[in-house]
């Protein structure tokens, strides 16, 4: 079994007490109002608001009367760290801005940041909360109507359930599970595609989404036959980081090519165009004119456990 890379993923880290009972308090968010200890973090447009400072980016807090009503409030949590702009037990929430209140902050527009992007530069508890905030926010943004029933849902408890405005009947958040795994050879050489809605010379994992009804090391198995006709065996966890862009659970495995199989490389032409066995050298070479993932995703990290180190991009 290989070691779990969990603990080094950047969107894994974590420092907060999700503190779920106080989701169910129905004058919440009236009540953290009213606490001078809340602070607020913001999102737009699927980006957080940094603070002024872009040699060490953290999460910009907000205090609640700078914040307007009637924006969608979710209940993250209490503060953990001991922080003399966030002491422990400080209860935090995200607002999701529209653009008339975004404009009202009256903010650099580049103080908005993706954490896709920009999360393997914050420190544990902002990347955790960045992405925790980010997460649910994109779920209430593709359930503002039941796929029951068809009609509209209301947040409640904290944000963490919406409502169906019509029967009661309450939803709760989901995230898809996707595996991503990095495949080696007799010869410890790993395989990497470039898909086609990606630049021609950027290059990664294998991924693909967990289908009903399957385990998975059995998408592991089915994705990878199906994008590179390579048959593989011996599928091994090695770590997860959750990646809401918009809802996914990336979860990381290694596994080798079946021997007794052809192992002929045969992209499907559909997700993936082209595929290139690298052995570590031919990767260090290619730095200058290939792309690898950015940083902050647990593809990079399963490159470089295999490399054996980090890699400096061109």
């Amino acid at each position: 079994m290989h070691r779990s890379l969990t603990a080094q993923l950047p969107l894994s880290r974590y420092r907060i007490d999700r503190d779920h009972l106080t989701r169910e308090r129905p004058r919440l968010f009236e009540e953290l109002a009213e606490d001078p200890r809340t602070r607020v973090i913001a999102l737009w447009r699927g980006e957080v608001l940094i603070a002024e400072d872009d040699e060490a980016p953290a999460l910009e807090y907000l205090v609640t009367d700078t914040v307007p009503e009637g924006l969608l409030r979710i209940y993250l949590g209490r503060a953990l760290d001991v922080d003399p702009a966030l002491p422990a037990g400080s209860p935090i929430v995200a607002a999701v801005f529209d653009d008339e209140a975004a404009k009202a902050l009256d903010v650099d527009i580049a103080r908005w940041r993706s954490p896709r992007t920009l999360g393997h530069r914050l420190g544990d508890r902002d990347a955790g909360l960045a992405i925790e905030a980010l997460g649910i926010a994109n779920w209430h943004e593709t359930h503002r109507f039941s796929p029951r029933t068809g009609h509209s849902t209301t947040p409640a408890k904290g944000g963490w359930v919406r409502i169906d405005d019509e029967d009661g009947q309450e939803m709760f958040p989901r995230t898809d599970a996707a595996i991503i795994v990095g495949i080696t050879d007799a010869q410890d050489r790993l395989v990497l595609g470039s898909n086609a809605l990606w630049e021609s010379n950027r290059f990664s994992l294998l991924a693909g989404f967990v289908e009903p009804g399957e385990s998975l090391e059995a998408a592991v198995v089915r994705e990878v036959f199906e994008e590179t006709g390579l048959r593989i065996i011996d599928p091994q966890y090695v770590g997860s980081q959750p990646w809401p862009f918009p809802a996914s659970l990336m979860l990381g495995f290694r596994a080798t090519l079946d021997a007794d199989a052809d192992n002929l490389l045969r992209p499907d032409g559909t997700e993936i165009l082209d595929l290139r066995w690298f052995s570590r050298d031919d990767l260090a070479d290619n730095l200058d004119s290939i792309l690898l993932p950015g940083r902050t995703s647990i593809a990079r990290a399963i490159i470089e456990d295999w490399f054996g180190g980090p890699l400096e991009d061109s």
